[in-house]
């Protein structure tokens, strides 16, 4: 029997919780030992300090044994913050079950006002789709999550379900993939880092390296022949040293600009070097997710190994913070001089490849997501996708953020073609069975799962007309900003299909004119050969299914039992009769 995803979460925050435990007691123990290590190796000193040579191995061993706790101790942090990452994750997930979610990233940033649907449809915003299925650990990949989801691309949707079920099989992967991204906080864009990398004028050749090399041997060969004796010239080290300061000095101003930008980027490397790692060892099988696997491979070297080499090369820069390292660093050895052209060579090798890297890092991270909403609704199903046929022919389909206890599905079928005009009283489910429609297609097209127990779906793309607003810094009135999104929809139909969702058209003027405008609009649509829903409280629209065939009426009904207002949520064929808004107005003693 398959694991729940709910049980899978329980089970794995107990196990990750233990390990945290167990860790800090491993940290308290080195610590400890730690302490003991440097007593005793201050003792052993103390007593033989006479006795140089062996004060001098007590020492060399006590510090080698110090330096080996502190890394077993730096270990034990490291895996106690990822086990507590792991911790975090599975915490979310039962709490985000149980439909506490809306303290999460609401994805306002990419609302746009201008798109084909993402205002109208709650895809973002507080209680959205993305809200409550976005999973992302970078600003990169909930872009990229957000980009699929306003995408519109009805192609190769099979490849992306194959990718998003392969992802939805790999919970352990997802997390561990979440885990580590979410070690290391990042504050540099990825934009920017591209940017800077494209843009870096190289200052230093291999000349000027090599001098650094055979400087560095010669400061060697002095201390060694200075400390032997050979040199009696003790100042000779002191002239070395600073003949070597001023050669660093004429590129200091360059090495601090290269300097200051790699401080801003190490922490990112550092992190995508360990994702790229996870994502290089995972087995996949399905096309997409091996195309993305391939693009991080740079001939015979692996991306992860790249991006840690060029990790240690920005770390050893940033060495130069330290006053004596810096000192005598470049004053013996030219570090910054030698570090620099290894970090320059390194952009000059790998920056143009660092884009892709980088693209699909935020790809995971996207579909991460996509693959654990799949996860976390083993009932939804995946459209059948046909090139013939109805749009949309669906079985029990309901709206994928409504309890399923309470949810009421429906059975639909939209025929290439033709307009459903829905009527229904106020609150009786007209504009979620829009959004429940809406979010089929955007679902369907991203790949993912839908909320119904059978679909099949004949690829479409969408557009909506059904939250318009006006807006006063624009000086555009309400009926002016509705007239443009109409005219936005009439352009786009002339390019290409669309399947057209509207609700409610032409609030902003009179009922007559609403009328006549409305009966005309949707004429024009049918004579489109557009396909789509109107929802409407305007009953002589219903008229036009006498007129033309493509037209269809349903509607939502609600009844008054016992002086209570009653609604089933069910979509019926034909025209409302009951509404409701003067039974409203007399309840709540408005009238």
């Amino acid at each position: 029997m398959m694991t729940s995803p709910l049980d899978y979460y329980k089970k794995h925050l107990e196990i990750y919780q233990t390990e945290v435990k167990r860790l800090f007691k491993q940290m308290a123990s080195i610590s400890l030992l730690r302490l003991l290590v440097f007593v005793l190796t201050g003792f052993g000193i103390y007593l033989f300090i006479e006795q140089w040579k062996i004060a001098v191995a007590i020492a060399a061993l006590g510090i080698a044994i110090f330096v080996y706790l502190l890394s077993r101790y730096t270990d034990a942090k490291h895996n106690r913050a990822f086990n507590k990452a792991l911790v975090t994750i599975n915490e979310d997930e039962i709490k985000m079950a149980s439909g506490d979610f809306h303290d999460r990233d609401q994805g306002l940033q990419f609302q746009d006002p201008k798109h084909f649907y993402s205002l109208d449809i709650d895809l973002f915003g507080r209680g959205s789709f993305f809200q409550f299925m976005n999973r992302t650990t970078s600003q990169e990949g909930a872009k990229k999550l957000a980009d699929a989801l306003k995408a519109n691309d009805i192609y190769n949707i099979e490849s992306r379900q194959e990718a998003i079920k392969e992802l939805s099989e790999k919970p352990k992967f997802r997390q561990f993939y979440s885990a580590t991204s979410n070690l290391v906080h990042v504050e540099t864009p990825a934009k920017s880092i591209l940017n800077w990398l494209k843009n870096h004028q190289l200052f230093l050749n291999k000349t000027i390296y090599w001098v650094g090399v055979i400087f560095g041997v010669i400061s060697l060969l002095i201390l060694v022949l200075t400390f032997l004796e050979v040199i009696s010239n003790k100042a000779l080290i002191g002239y070395w040293l600073f003949l070597g300061l001023g050669i660093s000095s004429i590129y200091l101003k360059k090495v601090n600009i290269l300097a200051s930008n790699t401080d801003k980027v190490r922490d990112t490397f550092r992190q995508y070097a360990t994702l790229l790692d996870l994502i290089e060892k995972e087995i996949f099988t399905s096309d997409l997710l091996l195309e993305k696997q391939k693009m991080i491979q740079f001939e015979t070297e692996k991306a992860s190994a790249i991006f840690k080499s060029f990790s240690k090369s920005l770390d050893a820069l940033d060495n130069r913070n330290n006053l004596i390292g810096a000192l005598f660093g470049n004053g013996l050895f030219l570090t910054d001089i030698k570090n620099s052209y290894k970090v320059e060579q390194w952009i000059a090798q790998y920056g143009e490849k660092v884009t892709d890297w980088f693209e699909v890092v935020a790809f995971f991270d996207a579909y991460n997501s996509l693959g654990s909403y799949s996860y976390n609704h083993p009932e939804f199903v995946l459209p059948e996708i046909v090139k013939n046929g109805p749009v949309i022919k669906a079985e029990g389909l309901g709206h994928p953020l409504l309890n399923k206890t309470k949810r009421v599905d429906s059975d639909v079928i939209i025929e290439n073609e033709q307009f459903f005009i829905v009527t229904g009283a106020n609150m009786a489910g007209k504009s979620t069975f829009l959004r429940t429609v809406s979010l089929h297609i955007v679902m369907a097209n991203t790949g993912l799962p839908i909320c119904a127990k059978k679909s099949q779906y004949a690829p479409v793309k969408l557009i909506t007309s059904m939250r318009t607003t006006d807006s006063l810094a624009d000086e555009s009135s309400y009926f002016f900003s509705e007239l443009t999104r109409l005219k936005y929809i009439v352009d786009a139909i002339k390019k290409e299909p669309f399947f057209i969702i509207l609700d409610e058209i032409l609030k902003g003027t009179n009922s007559t004119d609403k009328a006549i405008g409305s009966k005309k609009f949707v004429e024009k649509l049918v004579a489109s050969n557009a396909t789509g829903i109107i929802a409407t409280h305007d009953l002589s629209l219903c008229e036009i299914e006498q007129e033309l065939n493509e037209v269809k009426n349903y509607y939502f009904d609600a009844e008054i039992i016992n002086d209570e207002l009653y609604f089933d949520y069910t979509l019926k064929h034909g025209v409302c009769k009951n509404m409701n808004a003067s039974f409203l107005l007399k309840k709540m003693d408005i009238v």
